[in-house]
């Protein structure tokens, strides 16, 4: 019995191993000083012309500076691709000032209009969206899939 346990013994350590490396691996990523957004879902992939979008994003942050109390701050940019137009939004202040924890949740961004720049009655575009934490540091860009607006 004794000589079945030792040949179990590397098998398990083993195991040991790649699990703890690869919890640290995961960690690491999460503790990042740089938010991290997905674009979870689009309200709608076709509206009429002047009808609100809403944007649902995942965001992560390492370091909990995400978000701002000051009402004149933008830290939240959605970018119209078809003429390069950025909105700017708010996000308020996600966690207390001088903590550093791990944040994470999701936002619902709002485009309360939507137009037609070219003049035809149907139009595609797709949108990007970043974020920028209170020590400058910008997260990745997502981009929607086509949107379709008609008159």
């Amino acid at each position: 019995m004794r000589k079945a346990i030792l040949k179990i013994i590397p098998s398990v350590i083993f195991l040991l191993a790649a699990f703890v490396f690869q919890s640290c691996h995961k960690d690491d990523a999460i503790n990042s000083n740089t938010p991290t957004i997905e674009l979870v879902s689009v309200s709608s992939s076709n509206v009429t012309e002047g009808d609100p979008l809403t944007f649902r994003i995942h965001y992560t942050d390492g370091d909990g500076d995400l978000g701002e109390n000051n009402a004149d701050a933008h830290n939240l940019f959605l970018i119209d691709n078809r003429v390069n137009v950025t909105y700017e939004y708010r996000i308020q202040e996600l966690a207390p000032s001088g903590s550093s924890l791990i944040i994470r949740g999701n936002l619902d961004v709002e485009l309360k209009t939507t137009a037609i720049t070219d003049g035809s009655n149907s139009q595609s575009v797709t949108y990007s969206i970043y974020v920028v934490d209170r020590a400058g540091n910008q997260s990745n860009t997502v981009t929607t899939g086509s949107i379709t607006i008609n008159k």
